[in-house]
């Protein structure tokens, strides 16, 4: 039969042949009430929130891919007695929640994520979680992956999905390496929330098929769901991209170790004909093409659209890999048929509600689809009003109403645009995920890593390599070339634009059971998120790097100039290394970018070809440092001299110049040591930096003593002519303690803010606009100055009739309003603080503060000038 999509008529099923090719091949799906709140609206469903409870689905399995083979429930029997659940009604059946079903490869066993009916009068903290169980087809077996009610009760499990070697890899909140990771630095254990503190991240986990072994193998600040093996062995997986702000869930791969992060499509690809979507629910085609939803974060509806997604020759819609530049898109295309159009009120082709792929060679698909229905007039005797079929006529009246969803399961030829029904469409049900127990080629098994360094791995650290950081997407961005920039003998370090690499780690954010942390723990951009630092490297003259770097936690970086500012924009994804890993990555990017990046398989030639031979030197540099063919600066330094690890120095040694041809730079040091406040690290870390070390600076700790601190103003023999503290002019009174209009405008005190009592004044004078101020009759207020209208004219105050104001001697009453003034620094950018770097470097205040406070007060800037970096400091201070 033809497949309707906006016609005249419902689809029927009766005249509907088996077709022979299928009919013997088990087909499962998960039935359900379409869900409605206690007001009969429709639930609204979230992406952004995978531990989403919807009670009232089971798990069904037909025999044969027809539909008058019956169907048998699987799954109530986890919850009743099998001789109870054969005589169970819709209204007694347990209220349990069934979802993301997968099917083994020799298509004899299911796995899916299934949560127990919520218990009566108990907090949320004491509900079931979503567990992971598993079918056996052969021996009617059904099972909860973990045993131990403990275990599996210690996280929200989701998306379960083999790996060729029989284990499992799934979603999780468990975290298992982070918290491990947390209780290093100081903190107690506890799941972080994800980066818009809606809910605990779920990210990528592992375990054996008895649910023994688990392992954390994402470490994303965020969620990463649906995980799907590639025929390569490596993890196709939906990653909700937040660092720095929301943008969008994308699909991005890793191996089962953990190493080999990249993303693989859809960064730029959140807007099309269709409206918002994100890319979900991915499943690999038989002819290598991903299938997946692209859907809105949020819906009424159980189903929307599918797409078919060229991720081979594509990383975006219209943007074609490197190798593939000549093409020029769609890499998306429909899955289904064209009518299904989410992005109005009624789709004219109705709603899809999963589509799995036959792997027989037919091309053929399975899917669960609800065609488009509207409401009829109501009838003039008072009976229910009619359901009928869209068209487009109906859809083009004023007041057209969408009815009820009615879902069916379907077989889909595509070559002939067909449709058998598998199980008829039921009034109140829905049939959300559809798969069929086939048997299907096993996926390549996992090799490891190609770079692997076994110290680095027992050590837990990783290593992260950039060819250039002046390669934009495969255009040369330094200077003059980077030949020029390269040679030592041509360009002196101090001329180089970057000089250092800072690693970054994004910070875990606990749940008010954990601690009540509200939002003024932040500052003015709460999605820069808390950071920590790492530790700095030195860049070589071309730009690479080679720096050693914690394993499995979420890291970014900043690149700097030599005072600890961030000179390129900020990083704003999150990276990971596996134990023993060796990351090589091109270059940069920028975020409004659309270059291929991040996807070793798709981007440009690296500008950096390395070395032009091997036991030879790079031109102008220091013979001492011989050369491998194809080698960078960095690999040749580490080959030579050794590795090196972040610091939490900024530590620069002229290696690369040639003494026989060019005098060294001088040597120098930016230390934490040289602080004569309190030092962002613990001391055991200020004598040995190790994986476990961070910079954690918070405000009142580390920022405001800078301006309380006392500062000696010496003559040309040292000798002592005065001591002198910010505040002492950035204040609102003088020493006398008379009123004072702060020096600049610009109020430093400790004392908290009137405009929120919080923050330190000088936090919110730093970094939030202000009112200037004038000292009249000995009092403090703010200067207010005269409204003018666009002809220059004086604005008068008026009542509520428009007729003028007079004050007691008859006059009309000027409007007035405060002068503002902008904040002197940028949350985000020490390179864009520039009204007070200016006065601190080469202005009234230069050498007021040494390069040590300067970089500290750069590096706090640049990681987001949060008020705390360290939640639990927040409620120590």
């Amino acid at each position: 039969m033809s497949l309707v999509g906006c016609g005249e008529s419902v689809v029927t099923t009766a005249s509907d042949e088996p077709d022979p090719v299928v009919v013997d091949i088990p087909v499962a799906f998960i039935e359900r009430s379409i869900p409605v709140d206690e007001n009969s609206a429709p639930v609204t469903l979230d992406l952004r929130e995978p531990a989403q409870f919807i009670p009232g689905a089971a798990l069904f399995i037909k025999s044969r891919a027809v539909a008058s083979a019956p169907a048998v429930n699987i799954t109530d029997r986890a919850f009743v007695d099998g001789e109870v659940s054969s005589e169970l009604t819709a209204e007694t059946r347990p209220q349990y929640d069934v979802k993301d079903i997968d099917v083994s490869y020799d298509g004899t066993r299911l796995i899916f994520a299934m949560r127990a009916p919520a218990l009566e009068n108990a907090d949320e903290s004491e509900q079931p979680t979503w567990n992971i169980w598993e079918y056996d087809r052969i021996n009617d077996d059904l099972r909860r992956i973990i045993a131990s009610d403990i275990v599996a009760e210690a996280g929200q499990d989701t998306a379960p999905t083999y790996l060729p070697d029989g284990r499992i890899v799934f979603s999780s909140t468990r975290q298992r390496t982070n918290q491990a990771i947390l209780l290093d630095e100081g903190k107690p254990q506890y799941a972080g929330l994800d980066e818009s503190r809606r809910t605990h991240a779920s990210v990528l986990h592992i375990m054996d098929a008895n649910g023994a072994d688990i392992q954390q193998i994402s470490f994303n600040q965020s969620h990463d769901l649906d995980p799907q093996v590639q025929p390569d062995g490596s993890i196709l997986f939906t990653r909700w991209d937040q660092a720095g702000g929301d943008r969008g869930m994308h699909l991005y791969r890793v191996n089962p170790d953990g190493s080999g992060l990249a993303i693989v499509y859809g960064r730029h690809s959140h807007m099309d004909g269709d409206g918002e979507q994100h890319f979900v629910g991915s499943r690999i085609t038989p002819d290598g093409q991903i299938l997946v939803s692209a859907r809105p974060y949020q819906r009424a509806t159980l189903g929307g659209n599918y797409a078919l997604l060229n991720t081979t020759d594509y990383v975006d819609t219209f943007t074609p890999v490197a190798d593939a530049e000549s093409l020029s898109g769609p890499a998306q295309t429909p899955a289904l048929f064209e009518s299904i159009d989410t992005a109005v009120a009624i789709s004219p082709g109705g709603y899809v509600a999963s589509v799995y792929p036959l792997w027989d060679g037919s091309g053929r698909q399975l899917f669960s689809w609800s065609q488009c229905r509207v409401y009829g007039e109501a009838p003039t005797d008072g009976s229910e009003r009619p359901v009928l079929p869209c068209t487009p006529e109906r859809l083009a009246e004023e007041n057209v109403e969408p009815a009820p969803a009615l879902y069916g399961l379907w077989m889909y030829q595509p070559d002939s645009g067909t449709q058998q029904v598998v199980v008829p469409p039921v009034e109140g049900v829905a049939y959300t995920e559809f798969v069929s127990m086939e048997t299907r080629p096993f996926p390549d098994s996992y090799a490891g890593p190609a770079e692997y360094d076994a110290q680095l791995a027992d050590a837990q650290r990783g290593t992260l390599h950039i060819r250039s950081v002046y390669d934009m997407g495969g255009e040369d961005t330094s200077p003059a070339g980077l030949a020029t920039l390269a040679n030592p003998a041509l360009t002196a370090p101090d001329m180089r634009p970057v000089r250092f690499i800072r690693i970054e780690k994004g910070v875990s954010q606990p749940d008010e059971d954990v601690l009540e942390l509200d939002n003024d723990a932040f500052g003015p951009n709460r999605r820069l998120g808390m950071r920590e630092i790492i530790g700095y490297a030195e860049l070589e003259p071309d730009g690479s790097v080679m720096v050693d770097v914690p394993a499995n936690i979420p890291l970014a970086f900043s690149l700097t100039d030599s005072r600890g500012k961030r000179v390129l924009p900020r990083h704003d994804n999150w990276l990971q290394v596996a134990p023993g890993e060796v990351k090589t990555c091109h270059g940069c990017h920028t975020s409004d970018s659309t270059v291929p990046h991040g996807r070793p398989d798709a981007e440009y030639p690296s500008i950096n070809a390395g070395a032009a031979t091997t036991g030879g030197a790079f031109p102008g540099a220091n013979p001492a440092l011989f050369t491998d063919l194809g080698d960078t600066m960095a690999q040749t330094r580490r080959r030579v001299l050794g590795a090196q690890p972040a610091s939490a120095d900024m530590q620069f040694t002229d290696v690369w110049s040639d003494p026989a041809v060019t005098t060294p730079a001088a040597d120098f040091s930016i230390s934490y040591a040289e602080l004569n406040t309190a030092l962002p690290v613990t001391q055991s870390c200020a004598q040995t930096w190790t994986p476990t070390c961070r910079s954690v600076i918070n405000y009142p700790t580390h920022i405001q003593p800078l301006f309380t601190q006392p500062r000696e103003q010496l003559d040309d023999d040292d000798n002592v002519l005065a001591v002198h503290t910010c505040v002492a002019c950035h204040a609102p009174v003088d020493a006398n303690g008379d009123a004072q209009v702060p020096a600049a405008q610009l109020d430093l005190s400790d004392a908290p803010s009137t405009d929120n009592p919080e923050h330190l004044t000088g936090y919110r004078e730093l970094l939030f606009n202000d009112n200037a101020q004038e000292v009249v009759e000995g009092v403090l207020r703010d200067v207010r100055e005269t409204v003018r209208d666009d002809n220059g004219d004086i604005v008068f105050e008026r009542d509520e009739d428009g007729e003028l104001i007079l004050d007691a001697e008859g006059n009309p009453i000027p409007v007035t309003e405060p002068v503002p003034v902008p904040a002197v620094a940028r949350a985000g950018s020490a390179s864009q603080s520039a009204a007070l770097f200016n006065a601190l470097e080469s202005g009234t205040h230069a050498g007021w503060m040494s390069a040590a406070e300067l970089k500290l007060l750069a590096e706090w800037l640049d990681v987001g000038g949060q008020y705390y970096n360290n939640p639990f400091d927040s409620v120590q201070e």
